[in-house]
């Protein structure tokens, strides 16, 4: 899965602002963004009596909303689901995952400060840098508001590069985690296998997808 990045702060710090440099910066750089948005309870998505939502209301459990040049998925859920849940709606086709909101979530999270908004958000787990228009005495990591290519870097050096060559295992949905080793077998044998099919060329990725009965 692509690491998961969530940009944080008070209300008008400028969390949407710096996403939107930092999406510019990084496919600058050649990288796939995604972004997720942490929306206020109740906000609308689908309006009543339009035709994908008489497809929910009717018992469908997905549907996509098409037009020339946006696809939208909706699909309803039965709790607060996780980041991490929320992220396999993407697939594997991203470098990274920024998402703004998300506080108390357990993704790394990049802090937006500005002196007028008051002291940083208390009680933050995994506060990875701080952009900031005042110096803190803090130990994490500070960037300047301008800093972009600075902490562009350090999502790249940190998060992307590392995960340049990766393997997802989800079973029952759910991620699994996997050391090197069995990384490495995993990737081998698919490799592999793939690989003895007739009509296979160069394999630069791979994708199983398997449902039991009962």
């Amino acid at each position: 899965m692509p690491s998961i990045i969530s940009v944080i702060g008070n209300s008008g710090s400028g969390k949407t602002t710096l996403i939107e440099k930092l999406i510019g910066e990084l496919k600058s750089r050649g990288y796939r963004v995604a972004t997720i948005k942490n929306a206020p309870q109740g906000a609308t998505i689908d309006q009543p009596d339009k035709d994908s939502w008489r497809h929910i209301q009717s018992g469908s459990e997905a549907t996509a909303l098409k037009t020339s040049d946006r696809l939208a998925l909706i699909r309803p859920v039965t709790a607060d689901i996780t980041l991490d849940e929320m992220a396999q709606f993407f697939g594997e086709d991203y470098d990274i995952i920024l998402t703004e909101g998300f506080k108390q979530d357990s993704a790394p999270k990049i802090e937006v400060h500005r002196q007028e908004s008051g002291p940083l958000l208390s009680g933050i787990k995994k506060r990875i840098a701080i952009v900031t228009d005042e110096p803190l005495e803090n130990e994490t990591r500070q960037f300047s508001l301008d800093d972009i290519k600075g902490l562009a870097g350090l999502l790249v050096t940190g998060f992307i590069e590392p995960q340049s060559e990766q393997l997802s295992l989800y079973i029952n949905n759910a991620p699994v985690t996997l050391g090197s080793f069995p990384k490495r077998i995993i990737t081998n044998m698919l490799t592999a296998m793939a690989s003895s099919l007739k009509g296979v060329g160069e394999i630069r990725s791979l994708a199983v997808f398997m449902r039991k009965k009962g």
